[in-house]
């Protein structure tokens, strides 16, 4: 089994316990970085976090070709907020979360529920050894997650196997320039986790080594997208977030340390964030 130590989580689930509604609004359904059209335009109410990450998952599954009538797995499934926009926005849709987190698979059977038509089911599992039957869903998705996986060429291989043939796979990641690549290296190292508010967080994949994956795991490329630019304003939203009224002393510390590096990586454009899709081939 995975690593399941991510401080970060612990953080959510006591703000939500407190029934905080900042964090209700911005991390209550999605726990991902936002997405914004026009950055400069962003502000720091929690609804324009909350609208701007409700768009990076549009933007992810459009890049996906996700339609009604699909099956799709969403590993690193979170809270189930992909799925809740899918089960939205499409009909006839076989939708299934799997997150090896039980915390976060009890919230999200709770609060997403399957519309007339469709079905939605949530179950516990790595995403390195995923217990679905070979060629079960049309594409696969791991939403800004895959960085905690313990091996991406395992995760790769087991979708490759779970999707049908054309099937995709699309996901989201912070992907490192060539510049950043040694720093990210060290980064990455596991004897560094304790001192990682996000826990151990593997950011050494290129776009140059995504691509070389790829091809030993049987995909073909199908689109890299670079949209460091439009998620920047997420920053201003999490320091506001860690500001004093939502601090747990001792707890969110670190963490009001690293966001500002995180911010300075991404308008630097070392560490950046990407959508990818790879087509299982016909």
């Amino acid at each position: 089994m995975a690593d399941v130590n991510y401080p970060y989580f612990d953080y959510v689930f006591h703000k939500l316990s407190e029934h905080n509604a900042s964090m209700e609004s911005v991390f209550g359904r999605h726990v991902h970085w936002g997405y914004w059209d026009t950055p400069a335009e962003a502000t720091t109410h929690d609804e324009d976090f909350a609208q701007a990450a409700e768009q990076l998952t549009t933007e992810l599954t459009s890049l996906a070709g996700v339609a009604s009538g699909q099956a799709v797995l969403d590993a690193g499934c979170g809270f189930g907020g992909t799925l809740a926009s899918l089960n939205e926005r499409c009909e006839r849709m076989r939708l299934t979360g799997l997150n090896i987190d039980v915390r976060q698979l009890e919230r999200a059977q709770d609060t997403v529920h399957a519309a007339a038509g469709n079905e939605i089911v949530f179950c516990q599992g790595d995403a390195c050894s995923l217990p679905f039957p070979d060629a079960s869903f049309d594409r696969v998705l791991a939403v800004e997650c895959i960085f905690h996986f313990p091996s991406r060429e395992l995760f790769f291989r087991e979708a490759h196997r779970v999707l049908k043939p054309g099937g995709i796979l699309a996901l989201s990641d912070f992907v490192p320039s060539a510049w950043f690549l040694p720093a990210a290296w060290l980064a990455s190292r596991k004897a560094l986790s304790r001192f990682n508010y996000f826990g151990h967080c593997d950011v050494r994949y290129s776009v140059a080594r995504y691509r070389a994956l790829a091809a030993r795991t049987g995909f073909s490329p199908l689109v890299q997208r670079d949209i460091t630019r439009h998620t920047l304003p997420t920053y201003r939203h999490l320091k506001a977030l860690l500001a004093e009224k939502a601090r747990i002393p001792g707890h969110t510390d670190l963490a009001a340390r690293l966001v500002p590096v995180l911010e300075y990586l991404g308008r630097a454009k070392l560490l950046n964030y990407y959508l990818m899709s790879f087509r299982k081939p016909v």
